[in-house]
């Protein structure tokens, strides 16, 4: 019987909300455990681990991306944006301050996920129709809302947008 084999680290310096994070880590270390375990970012929620349900949703170069589908090592060359750079409770961003306001959330596992590819959307679509919100959001499941406030978020979200660009 031989001796298991220790997995080799690889050195990577990773910058997450802007600031560059420097770990040793194996090269099968996914983004999303990397994210949360090795920087504390807990607000990347890892649901099915498959990619499907988009919990572990995060900004890569500002384009959504599922962080279970991804190799920390591969993100050495990206920008990554987690919830945690989008604001804070303090200073909560428009669409932060839409699920908020319309009540977008219940138990919250998703809303991470919601709140990243929502604010990647809005930069190319900042004035959806229901519908269009409603396809936005489509690849990511909640399983404790009907979606109907999470749509109103979207358009909501968009209205506090172009209300910020105006009164700039």
């Amino acid at each position: 019987m031989s001796e298991p084999v220790a997995e080799e680290l690889l050195d990577v310096t990773i910058t997450v909300n802007g600031v560059p994070h420097h770990a040793r880590v194996p090269a099968r270390r996914l983004l999303s455990d990397f994210l949360r375990h090795d920087l504390g970012l807990t607000g990347t929620h890892v649901g099915c681990e498959h990619g499907v349900c988009g919990a572990c949703t995060v900004l890569v170069d500002d384009e959504p991306m599922r962080s279970c589908l991804m190799f920390a090592v591969t993100a050495q060359a990206h920008r990554i944006t987690t919830v945690e750079g989008l604001g804070t409770i303090d200073a909560m961003r428009p669409v932060q301050r839409a699920f908020t306001e319309c009540h977008g959330l219940q138990c919250g596992f998703c809303t991470p996920g919601f709140v990243t590819t929502i604010t990647a959307y809005l930069e190319e679509n900042p004035d959806p129709t229901a519908e269009e919100a409603r396809e936005a959001i489509s690849g990511n499941l909640c399983r404790c809302t009907g979606y109907q406030n999470i749509v109103k978020s979207v358009l909501r979200a968009a209205e506090l947008r172009r209300k910020e660009a105006n009164d700039q």
